[in-house]
């Protein structure tokens, strides 16, 4: 029994063995390719975060830079219009024209309540009157006061000179008190203005140290599209067509501006240039303080090769500036001389009174000798050869009345005591 049962035993147990050797042998097959994909997926990852950290470092990089290859026809399609021609904004391949009137503020609140009501009666006529859409813009910009200190101290600069002249005519003017009391008064005058001119620049100098100053402005926005002409615009060539938008915009404007004056309020047409800096602001917030486009314009950005003034043209405003000095001097010279001139036949005249009439007299008394006695003539030509004589002798008489009440006085003094 138990010699039966060995032999059964063992080939139960390598049965058994045999079977989990078959399971550890499946499971391995089975185990072995989810590793492989485990060990893929990982390396995939890793790739995957590597090229993310690489693309980061490069925007971060390429931040504000254009990484591509920009054309005209893709900035175009960024700023939405076409051209600006003949002080209208040109948009949507030609159809549709803009052209923008600037606006003046009013002093609202400081009106009296009758100007206010009429105010904005006038506003109210302007609504009524309008037959076509309109767009309000308003723009803020930064107060640009550098200009205007430029101009400032030229005007200052101008001035100091024309007082240094006047300094100079006065220097040569000594004998006519009239005309140099005029160069004094000039003088004094254009001094006040020197330093008024001054107060005002440096007070202006104050103002553009603070860059938190804003002005505001606002727009009237008026647009015309080219269907509105009506018909078959093959027919008419580009240039017809944009005259017909510039004639049609420009009534509306005029419209609006003379409406907009019922309200007491001034309009004007903004030219090429003026549209160009409007639209360089909206787009460039941040670089319109720092590039100025009238800046850009005068400095030729936009041309292939600046070029200067002309070395003859140079000499010959320098000969003209010569001429013109040369010229202011002369006639100052000339004027004083002739001034001079003037005082000396006044001179003249007064020491030839006299004579001159003397001389007239006798004429006179030639012209009635026929009516008078000869006797009378003849005292009459003594006479007057004699005035001479009497007016020399007066202020020895004066002299002498003026002598003989003191001689009396001390006389009757002298007998009393």
């Amino acid at each position: 029994m138990s010699s039966s049962v060995i032999p059964l035993l063992e080939l139960g147990i390598g049965f058994i063995i045999f079977i989990m050797f078959l399971l550890l042998i499946i499971l391995y097959f089975i185990t072995r390719p989810k590793k492989i994909e485990v060990s893929t997926k990982k390396d995939s990852d890793d790739s995957l975060l590597t090229q993310n950290d690489e693309n980061k470092s490069v925007k971060i990089q390429n931040y504000g830079k254009f990484t591509s290859n920009l054309s005209r026809e893709s900035i175009l399609d960024f700023m939405e219009f076409d051209e600006i021609v003949d002080n209208m904004i040109v948009r949507k391949n030609g159809t549709q024209f803009i052209m923008i009137l600037q606006c003046n503020g009013v002093n609202y609140d400081l009106m009296s309540e009758d100007e206010k009501i009429g105010v904005e009666e006038g506003f109210v006529q302007f609504l009524n009157t309008l037959r076509f859409p309109i767009q309000l813009y308003v723009q803020s910009r930064t107060l640009n006061l550098r200009d205007i200190i430029e101009e400032y101290k030229s005007r200052i600069d101008n001035l100091t000179s024309e007082i240094e002249k006047i300094d100079a005519k006065l220097a040569q003017t000594t004998a006519n008190k009239a005309l140099r009391e005029k160069l004094e008064f000039e003088k004094r005058r254009k001094v006040n203005i020197l330093e008024y001119g001054i107060n005002i620049t440096d007070y202006v100098e104050k103002m553009s140290s603070n860059r938190n100053v804003l002005q505001q402005r606002t727009y009237v926005v008026v647009s015309y599209y080219s269907a509105e002409i009506g018909g078959n615009l093959d027919r008419w060539s580009k240039e017809e067509i944009y005259n017909m938008c510039f004639s049609e915009l420009y009534t509306r404007c005029q419209n609006i501006s003379s409406s907009l004056a019922t309200s007491q309020v001034t309009s004007r047409i903004l030219d090429s240039e003026e549209l160009a800096e409007l639209l360089y602001i909206a787009y460039n917030r941040d670089e319109s303080e720092i590039l100025q486009l009238s800046k850009i314009l005068d400095a030729q950005y936009d041309s292939l090769y600046s070029t200067g003034k002309d070395v003859l043209q140079k000499k010959q405003e320098k000969l003209e500036q010569e001429i013109n000095i040369a010229a202011i001097d002369m006639a100052t010279d000339s004027i004083l001389k002739a001034d001079r001139l003037r005082q000396v036949e006044e001179l003249e005249f007064q020491i030839n009174k006299n004579e001159k009439i003397k001389q007239k007299a006798s004429e006179l008394v030639d012209t009635y000798k026929s009516q008078l006695n000869p006797r009378v003539y003849q005292l009459a030509k003594k006479e007057i050869e004699k005035t001479d004589d009497n007016k020399k002798q007066k202020p020895e008489l004066q002299e002498a009345q003026t002598t003989s009440p003191r001689k009396k006085v001390v006389k009757r003094r002298r007998i009393e005591d």
